[in-house]
């Protein structure tokens, strides 16, 4: 057997990645998105975009995902091959480190031969060195949904200030149930997490002022809604209630009000994605009427 050859591709080589042939069961492709046009949309690079031939065919393939702005990945979400070893060998070689996250089709241990190719996916990232954070379900609502009404109980204003609203995502990591936020709460602490959602936040794409504090008529601060827009499509990027709010549905409340201001802008659709394991906000996704798109596996 011909000794592996490991490397990135080059500019005009994006067909060579796209030669190993996939079944479409699991991944981006699975939901209908081609590599070749992403890859022409600017959505990948080539320099982030590595294979593993032998023979001078591609027996593995990684690609990672970065805003256009972005030095560095934020993500490995384009990951498959024939060859289990050498994809591990691909991900130990690659100098590239970011989450792995997988999209699946909704059920997907169900079917056998889906099930077949996401757990080979995971065990060969678990074998470079990852490990499973969470699984998440990733909803889209239509209009088809139907809007649901607004309940009335809460006043909505924009903060302008990142200052208040660090302080405001400070105070909603604790005692969160959300994977990543727990994650780096534990390996960095509460103000590092607030950081990072703060600095995620300000990444996307869309106005900042579109982000609002909601509080009770009486003024108390209950949690934030942020409606906003990623490289793609509009989205419910952040939920967030506090503490001592907990426990009334206000969650609900929060999430009505982000997708009627994403629908008055002009949305027809609107993205949104929570932990399984995080099951009151599930379950309020599914009250407000977002079905399960995709489920997701993640792994840091």
């Amino acid at each position: 057997m011909t000794d592996l050859v490991i490397r990135p591709i080059t500019t005009g080589e994006e067909h060579l990645f796209d030669s190993l042939p996939d079944p479409a069961l699991v991944g981006r492709a699975a939901f209908g998105e081609s590599y070749l046009d992403m890859a022409a949309a600017g959505q990948y690079r080539p320099e982030w975009t590595w294979v593993a031939l032998r023979d001078d065919t591609v027996v593995a393939r990684a690609a990672w995902w970065g805003g256009p702005g972005d030095t560095a990945p934020l993500a490995l979400d384009w990951f498959d091959f024939a060859d289990a070893d050498a994809a591990v060998e691909l991900l130990r070689t690659a100098p590239l480190r970011a989450e792995y996250s997988i999209s699946l089709p909704p059920g997907w241990r169900d079917d056998p031969a889906v099930r077949a190719q996401g757990e080979a996916r995971i065990d060969a990232a678990t074998k470079a060195g990852m490990s499973v954070l969470v699984e998440r379900y990733r909803y889209r609502w239509t209009a088809d949904c139907g809007l649901p009404a607004r309940p009335g109980r809460l006043q909505f204003r924009p903060e302008p200030d990142d200052a208040v609203i660090l302080d405001v995502l400070r105070r909603i990591g604790e005692g969160s149930l959300d994977a990543h936020t727990r994650h780096t709460i534990a390996t960095s602490g509460p103000e590092a997490a607030a950081q990072e959602e703060l600095d995620l936040l300000r990444w996307l794409p869309s106005p900042r002022d579109w982000w609002r504090l909601a509080r009770t008529a009486s003024g108390t601060l209950v949690g934030i809604i942020v409606p906003a827009r990623n490289h793609s499509d509009p989205i419910v990027a952040f939920v967030g209630v506090v503490p001592e709010q907990r426990g009334q549905g206000y969650a609900y409340d929060l999430l009505v009000e982000g997708t009627h201001l994403l629908v008055e802008g002009g949305a027809t659709e609107i993205v949104a994605a929570t932990d399984q394991t995080n099951h009151p906000m599930a379950a309020i996704f599914a009250r407000a009427g977002y079905p399960v798109e995709r489920e997701r596996v993640d792994l840091v």
